[in-house]
């Protein structure tokens, strides 16, 4: 396991002094934003139903336009708000990153492993793609970065058109302990199949042909899929301890998917997950809670690529 950075200790040094000062600069956002919302609210609505009506249009554009206004006026009036809650996201995240020797990025671009798995065909098809919470450098002596994915696909027709959510969680790149040459992928039982649902023998990603490989371990072929360009690296890599730690990973996040990519000297996992990282708040009050979550969600993910990366028996999972 990682060693945890204390919270009482980034409370006492500069970090907690700037939450301090913080306190105040999100009291005046909180105040800027109620003082929008009654701007919104008695005066541009109405004089916006006002303007509509005098023009005796029909009841559907006069409701749509109402909710078109009203939306951009609420956005509007939000954003002092989220200006600040972001600001004290980073700082938090930020000072957590440096205690751990890592750095923190809060916008970022996807990068490589990223779009492994989207050549690899590990992620659903999206019409649009967010990413946030980069955290990269080593932990230990294992090279490491992480980002948060949310992919959305724009679904329905005409009035029913709306963003639909297919995949939130993160993508992450471990250096790999072990030496391998081929190219192997772990995915969800059944992922690659023929259109009239037989399991595929094998599959073609990133210019590779990757056969389907057998295992016997008892609770995985209910489970996982494995294709590879290297049936006998494959079993080496993928054994019975690594598919305990898969498992546990599985039940720890209450059955959520996890992917993984062996491909020229990386481990690429993917895992669905809510929104994480999320150490910023409007009240100074839940500083410490939300830092202590942040915390505990960053050592679980850490722990879970030492865990994927060792080769010593498992001792439990949290």
């Amino acid at each position: 396991m990682i060693e945890r950075p204390d919270v009482d200790a980034l409370m006492a040094g500069e970090l907690g002094q700037w939450l301090q000062q913080q306190a105040q600069v999100r009291m005046t956002a909180k105040k800027k934003t109620w003082n929008r919302r009654f701007i919104v609210l008695i005066i541009l609505l109405p004089i916006a139903l006002f303007v509509l009506i005098a023009f005796q249009m029909d009841f559907a554009p006069v409701a749509w336009g109402s909710a078109v206004l009203g939306a951009a006026g609420f956005a509007w009036a939000q954003r002092p708000v989220s200006k600040a809650v972001k600001t004290v996201k980073v700082g938090i995240n930020e000072a957590i990153a440096d205690t751990l020797g890592l750095e923190y990025q809060h916008d970022c671009e996807p990068g490589m492993p990223f779009e492994l798995a989207k050549s690899c065909k590990l992620l659903p098809n999206y019409d649009r793609a967010t990413f946030e919470d980069r955290w990269s450098g080593h932990i230990g002596d294992i090279p490491f970065s992480l980002h948060e994915a949310k992919l959305e696909e724009k679904r329905g027709s005409g009035k029913n058109r709306r963003w639909v959510t297919v995949f939130r969680g993160i993508i992450m790149s471990v250096g790999y302990s072990r030496r391998f040459h081929g190219t192997t992928l772990l995915v969800r039982d059944n992922a690659f199949r023929h259109f009239y649902g037989v399991k595929k023998d094998s599959i073609k990603v990133i210019g590779k042909h990757l056969d389907y490989a057998d295992m016997t371990h008892p609770d995985f072929e209910d489970k996982f899929d494995i294709f590879t360009t290297d049936q006998t690296e494959a079993r080496h890599l993928i054994d019975p301890l690594y598919v305990e730690r898969l498992i546990a990973v599985e039940r720890s996040y209450r059955g959520d998917d996890v992917t993984t990519i062996f491909h020229e000297g990386n481990l690429v996992i993917t895992l669905k997950a809510g929104n994480m990282f999320e150490s910023g708040h409007i009240d100074a009050r839940h500083d410490r809670r939300r830092m202590e979550t942040t915390i505990d969600q960053f050592a679980r993910i850490a722990d879970l690529a030492r865990e994927l990366n060792s080769r010593e028996p498992v001792t439990g999972h949290r």
